[in-house]
């Protein structure tokens, strides 16, 4: 009788184990809504392997760069849809010519485009129309040595107003 009680109350132990496991995995699964696995999903499957990124930095604050972190610039000298940085000028100031990114929040991807360039006919990225670049002495990840160089060279973010 003894090994009938303890068998029934191995049973029992084992099954409300079992009873205890089975719920938590449900209740797992019902915790998320539905918007938010969709959402989830969507992002997963929208986003790009390379996203852009808004960075911050004392003191120029917060900034475009590139999926590795690389600060992005335009030129002053620059007319909507034409770069006027050739030769030794792009060669310290290389194109950013990256094709399929996702933006941050702040920025409309409808805001960047792309233009040939009329010096080596490769396609370079733009912002609202004006050409972006990296600067060649930015080694690591947010550095911003090139932000006002000459007073023509700077950094881009969600405000940046060209003229």
């Amino acid at each position: 009788m003894k090994k009938g009680i303890f068998t029934l109350a191995i049973l029992s132990i084992i099954f409300v184990l079992a009873a205890c496991g089975k719920s938590t995995e449900e209740k797992t699964e019902t915790d998320q809504q539905p918007d938010q696995v969709q959402t989830e999903q969507t992002k997963t499957e929208q986003a790009p392997a390379d996203s852009l990124q808004l960075l911050k930095n004392d003191k120029v604050g917060e900034y475009l760069a590139d999926s590795q972190g690389k600060t992005l610039y335009y030129f002053k000298k620059d007319e909507a849809e034409k770069s006027n940085c050739s030769g030794d000028c792009l060669a310290t100031w290389p194109a950013f010519t990256q094709e399929d990114f996702a933006v941050p929040e702040g920025f409309d991807k409808k805001d960047f485009g792309t233009i040939t360039r009329a010096d080596n006919g490769k396609k370079q990225v733009t912002y609202k129309g004006f050409p972006l670049y990296y600067f060649a002495k930015d080694q690591q990840k947010g550095d911003v040595n090139g932000q006002g160089v000459k007073d023509v060279w700077f950094i881009v973010n969600s405000k940046t107003e060209f003229k």
